[in-house]
């Protein structure tokens, strides 16, 4: 069972993480004390070998030797090749995790469209989240040393077994699902064909996350990566084992000088080192029996149990639909209890720059040189790279495309139209009021010129209107426009025209 202390830890307080040293169950004492004693008992058979056993030209030797292995142990680049496995291993043990199939998604999705309150529809979605579920089991009893066969009827399982497939064949209740998915919005169960799709979309995830399973089980760390680490643990350990020995302080070796029995930091040097390896030897397969694997029988009872309460007890089982509490308050806030009232003093969060304050005379808003000329003056040169200017007029774009259509919005004359359809054509000379004929994006000193009208016959009067409204006459085609300013839709085939 996974060892879980997350409410130990749920508040920083002094000695937080030093009560958990104390715990036993899935800690690094009982992964490693054989092993710790192991190495303790060599090293003091060697000391007292060194000590007892040998003879003083014996001594002299094994003192070189001693000098020897700690001079180049150092060479082992444990802490680096433990780190890049390490993290490997924990990236590779929280995506198995991920990939655990769990029915939350399609349990829901099932009680939404394969209706019926009827036996068979009952049936039907219990048999649809059944075969799910088969399929989690059968994946992870493949992975999984805890799981055993269960939940399949004998017949079911006379038809798995029956299946002339020499591959694993946890995709079988998947295909039982689908067909009898099919057949239930043949029926009419499901009402069409969308709920199909997103039911079998769901079931397409929950198979994904079974097969990515399997890959994992399948595919596992590269074995010469795993055996690089545990060679360069071992031999480093194995190197400490001797070149950490005390000699005789009276021989004068450097760093010599002192004679203890027990070698307490190489001690707790192999008790991380090794119990680095052991963190990645704990994690490497979390579907096994340790403390801290995951609980894969738990899940699996869990899962069916809360499937077959989602689509069968709690199919159509709606609460009473009645106004909240704050159905005529124009502030609804949650209710509060006398530990966490102190909450209610705290302010929002508005923002990193809401209390900043600048003086007054920086906030004034500053007139930049050059706006009050044309645009094409303001801007000079880097206007006309931006944009294109053909023969006469702005070749157009996105800005010319924008003013022709606000100019176009805000006129009283419409394309189709040919009569009059504001107040300033009946109006005396003189006396028409402001409209929107004239362009009301450009001031007064931007505007165009307008152009004299050339001598010469009047322009026919046209036909009756299209439209059943007055119509007015077509204005006189414009001047060139000014060339820093882009040019309206469709100006250019009135031109040509």
């Amino acid at each position: 069972m996974t060892v879980t202390y997350t409410a130990r830890v749920a508040n920083a307080r002094f000695g937080g993480f030093s009560q958990l040293l104390l715990l036993w169950r899935g800690s690094i004492y009982k992964l490693l004390w054989r092993e710790l004693l192991c190495f303790l008992a060599l090293y003091m058979a060697l000391s007292a070998a060194y000590r007892f056993v040998l003879t003083e030209g014996q001594k002299r030797y094994f003192e070189k030797l001693v000098i020897y292995c700690d001079q180049y142990a150092s060479l082992i680049p444990v802490s680096f090749v433990l780190g890049f496995y390490v993290t490997l291993v924990v990236h590779r043990w929280w995506n198995q995790y991920l990939c655990m199939p769990l029915p939350d998604a399609l349990m829901c999705v099932v009680a939404g469209t394969v209706h019926g309150r009827d036996e068979r529809g009952r049936l039907y979605r219990r048999t649809l989240m059944r075969y799910a579920g088969l399929s989690a089991v059968l994946i992870l009893r493949s992975v999984s040393t805890a799981v055993f066969k269960r939940f399949m009827t004998r017949e079911e399982r006379k038809k798995f077994e029956n299946l002339n497939s020499s591959y694993n064949k946890y995709w079988v209740p998947c295909v039982w699902f689908s067909n009898l998915a099919a057949q239930a919005r043949r029926e009419g169960r499901i009402r069409d064909n969308s709920a199909l799709k997103l039911l079998l979309e769901e079931l397409t995830v929950f198979r994904g996350k079974c097969g990515m399973l399997f890959h994992y089980d399948w595919i596992s760390v590269p074995l010469v990566y795993t055996q690089v680490v545990t060679i360069a643990v071992y031999s480093y350990f194995l190197a400490c084992l001797i070149g950490r020995q005390f000699l005789d302080p009276a021989q004068g070796y450097q760093g010599h000088n002192l004679d203890l029995c027990v070698p307490i930091f190489t001690l707790l040097q192999f008790f991380f080192y090794a119990g680095w390896l052991k963190v990645a030897e704990q994690l490497i397969n979390p579907f096994g029996e340790d403390d801290d694997d995951f609980e894969t029988n738990f899940l699996i009872d869990r899962n069916f149990q809360v499937s077959m309460l989602a689509v069968d007890e709690m199919y159509d089982d709606l609460a009473m639909l009645e106004k909240d509490l704050y159905w005529d308050a124009t502030e609804a806030r949650a209710p509060y209890t006398a530990a966490t009232a102190f909450l209610l003093q705290q302010p929002s969060f508005q923002g990193s720059t809401f209390d900043i304050t600048l003086p007054k005379e920086d906030m004034q808003f500053q007139r930049l040189d050059g706006v009050d000329g044309p645009l094409g003056e303001a801007h000079g040169d880097f206007l006309q790279r931006l944009l294109p200017v053909g023969a006469g007029m702005a070749a157009g774009g996105l800005l010319g495309r924008r003013l022709s259509l606000m100019r176009r919005k805000n006129s009283c004359v419409s394309e189709t139209s040919t009569a009059a359809s504001c107040a300033c054509a009946g109006a005396p000379d003189g006396a028409a009021p402001e409209c929107g004929c004239g362009d009301p994006l450009l001031e007064s000193g931007l505007r165009e010129p307008e152009p004299e009208l050339p001598a010469g016959p009047e322009l026919p009067v046209p036909g009756p209107a299209v439209e059943p409204f007055t119509t007015v006459p077509m204005p006189a085609p414009r001047g060139p426009a000014p060339p820093w300013l882009p040019s309206p839709i469709g100006e250019e085939e009135e031109s040509l025209a």
